[in-house]
């Protein structure tokens, strides 16, 4: 059995010294939780194999929502891999025999689940609030209205402007038919 350290700091200024405690292979990372792309997170999740063990010292250290924790255990235990948080004492191991286990992963799960609605109601409330004072416009258009009429106008057809401009086929075909509207 191998131990895989999986060790995080969100910046060059913090120090991993609370982070110490022995493993096999190291996997230090200094980027914020919220990141999706974290290298050494997935290089980790690649050098484990079953029996293996993931410590890390602190949950917040392995992913800064719900969601994300629960997605990053079920990779590696779906590798056989077992994962233990050292300072909050918990293990979720790969083997299904705990049922203690598999209840607080689905804790974690029905947590995110409901993180994720409040998350969404607030930013509801905060586009509806934005929207009364008149200062939310809304997302940048990314379908160039101008450019796909220039284009059927030079004879160029649906997939050919889809694919110079970077969209689907059904957005081309979507724009044409308002405008012939």
């Amino acid at each position: 059995m191998e131990i895989a350290g999986y060790k995080r700091v969100s910046s060059f200024g913090q120090n991993l010294d609370r982070q110490d405690f022995p493993c096999t292979e190291e996997f230090v990372e200094t980027i914020s939780g919220t990141k999706k792309d974290r290298p050494e997170l997935e290089r980790m999740i690649q050098w484990v194999r079953n029996g293996d063990e993931v410590h890390v010292w602190s949950i917040d250290r392995l992913a800064r929502n719900l969601a994300d924790l629960q997605s990053i255990i079920l990779r590696i235990n779906d590798k056989g891999a077992t994962v233990r948080f050292l300072s909050e004492n918990l293990t979720f191991s790969a083997n299904d025999d705990d049922p203690f286990a598999r209840l607080q992963l689905q804790l974690l799960g029905s947590f995110a689940q409901f993180e994720r609605a409040i998350t969404l109601r607030r930013q509801r409330e905060g586009i509806a609030k934005a929207k009364e004072r008149g200062v939310y416009k809304g997302r940048k258009p990314t379908i160039d209205v101008d450019a796909i009429k220039r284009l059927k106008d030079e004879g160029h057809g649906a997939t050919a402007i889809a694919k110079q401009l970077g969209i689907a086929r059904a957005s081309v075909y979507r724009v044409m038919q308002s405008v012939s509207s």
